[in-house]
């Protein structure tokens, strides 16, 4: 596979040029112009999604609509990875929704946000020790199966966005209706960037799709028959829970899960901005940006959040390379909480739930599917496990059951690859040339290559293309040299790195250094008296 990711592939197969790498430009009227209309944008696609996970985790629309603004602000002026949005995330609200609904109506909240606090905090400490570089153990297929899992995900959601309040699918004709609305915002935003680039697509979008609706009194939900947005200022408070060991029993749970969660699908999405946008790195200041957000929004009455993936998309989409998108959309989304909901909820949603197909179409990783029967088996098994999981459980539980599932199979391959090479020397000894890593994969593979019963005196393993890695490796090692020891016979090692001279060492082997082995400087012999630990 190139190096050229999937994702900018597909953007330039499909010609689209606002999705397109390319490096930030330079600030100017023209960027800034682009940066806000992007960030106005991300805004108005997060309102809907902010209200209905807040409504997920059973707390009030507010106090979504507040963590997206706060957790959006916060990361976007010190996060890792300019473009990227963050708010109220459905991964987190699912989790969110049992600490709530185990406590009274109202004292559930409280918990909640000094969870919130703790999550943070548990995330600034993972920045601070710089723990997010372990992002990069995520393999390539775990990455393709977390996006198109998410789109799934995402596209999923919006499903509801075409049922009654009392879950029951619209009338034939307004659901007719509402997919012709939905059909026309993706057109427009298919088009619009034939067209000019002086508009970000989605905003065109939603606007035309908006202008139709209001011109001929169409009757189609919008946002406001989700719930009103009108509120303040979030307005500082300490939680109001007890502060004590029982409580941070309750809490340090939840925290802990909210704060993993948050943080693996963060550092995916950076990765995933990173490679449209062409940038690199950021992972330890994106966990405390994370982190600080969280812990600052929990004490305005915020339920915390994540990155978002599908506004990150939308923000890209619309141009939005720089930190002025990501800061115009939280300062949109507050102006709309403040002086602007009743335009906002005359919004139709049948806009937005265009807006993001279109996010479903741009996120999945088409060419995998093509890649499917090219790439090794185990990695196109893990795409589709990965797929599944993040569909049928969460993203966090998804990404970890791939990296499991890599990583086994990366130990099986490797463990199949041990073997030996032999021949007697003039001299009557028997030569063993190791080829492979010695670990505990293949450890039970060496000791079985031996012949200590039909082997000549005196014998030679030779580790010059092998590694001794672990334990488990000078176990293997040591019982070898054990069944010679019992048959009477000598067994040498040779061109053990100076690595491995230091695990055996550690580990209490007996070594002997020796001149015969220059490129090396270290060689062993066990006799039948010393066996391959002073022990014996």
């Amino acid at each position: 596979m190139s190096s050229e990711s999937l994702l900018a592939r597909f953007a330039n197969r499909f010609d689209t040029p606002d999705l397109r790498v390319a490096p930030t430009s330079t600030l100017s009227a023209s960027v800034l112009r682009v940066e806000v209309l992007a960030g106005l944008t991300v805004a108005l696609a997060l309102v809907p999604e902010a209200v209905a996970f807040a409504f997920v985790a059973g707390v009030g629309p507010l106090v979504g609509l507040y963590a997206a603004f706060i957790v959006g602000l916060v990361t976007a002026l010190i996060g890792g990875r300019p473009g990227m949005i963050s708010g109220a995330t459905g991964a987190l609200a699912v989790v969110m929704v049992s600490l709530v609904a185990a406590h009274p109506p109202g004292v559930g909240l409280q918990y909640l946000l000094l969870t919130v606090v703790l999550m943070g905090l548990i995330q600034i400490f993972v920045g601070i020790m710089r723990w997010g570089k372990f992002i990069r153990l995520v393999p390539h297929p775990v990455m393709l199966g977390f996006v198109n899992g998410l789109a799934i995900v995402i596209g999923k959601s919006q499903i509801d966005f075409f049922k009654t309040a009392e879950g029951a699918w619209m009338a034939p004709g307004q659901l007719v209706l509402v997919l012709a609305l939905v059909a026309l915002t993706m057109v427009v935003i298919w088009g619009m960037p034939k067209l000019t680039m002086a508009i970000p697509a989605p905003l065109a979008g939603i606007g035309v799709t908006a202008a139709v609706v209001l011109i001929f009194g169409l009757p189609v939900p919008n946002v406001g028959d989700l719930a009103s947005i009108s509120g303040g200022l979030p307005q500082f408070a300490l939680p109001d829970v007890p502060l004590n060991l029982e409580t941070l029993q309750i809490i340090a749970p939840y925290a802990l899960i909210l704060a993993a969660i948050g943080l693996i699908e963060s550092l995916l999405t950076l990765n995933l901005v990173g490679e449209i946008t062409g940038q690199r790195g950021g992972a330890s200041q994106e966990c405390i940006a994370q982190g600080a957000a969280n812990t600052v929004t929990g004490f305005f009455g915020g339920m915390g959040g994540c990155a978002m993936i599908g506004q990150s998309m939308i923000n890209v989409k619309s141009g939005g390379r720089t930190r002025i998108s990501g800061i115009a959309a939280a300062l949109f989304l507050l102006l709309f909480i403040l002086v602007a909901s009743p335009l906002i909820e005359q919004i139709p949603l049948a806009a937005l739930v265009g807006v993001m197909f279109m996010v479903v179409i741009g996120t999945f990783a088409w060419n995998s599917l093509k890649i499917l029967l090219k790439v090794p088996k185990i990695d196109a098994a893990v795409i589709i496990l990965v797929t599944i999981v993040t569909v049928l459980t969460d993203l966090a539980i998804a990404v970890v059951v791939g990296v499991i599932v890599s990583a086994l199979a990366y130990a099986w391959q490797n463990a199949t690859r041990i073997h030996a090479k032999s021949h007697v020397t003039p001299e009557g000894a028997k030569v063993y040339a190791i080829q492979g890593p010695l670990f505990f994969g293949s450890a039970t593979g060496f000791v079985e290559m031996f012949d200590p019963e039909n082997d000549p005196a005196l014998v030679i393993v030779d580790f010059a293309d092998s590694r001794v890695a672990d334990q488990s490796a000078l176990q293997a090692i040591e019982a070898v040299a054990a069944k010679y020891e019992a048959a009477g016979k000598s067994i040498q090692l040779r061109h053990l790195t100076r690595d491995c001279h230091k695990l055996l060492t550690k580990a209490g082997h007996l070594m002997v250094d020796s001149d015969d082995d220059p490129d090396y400087a270290v060689a062993a012999n066990y006799g039948v008296r010393t066996g391959i630990l002073g022990g014996h």
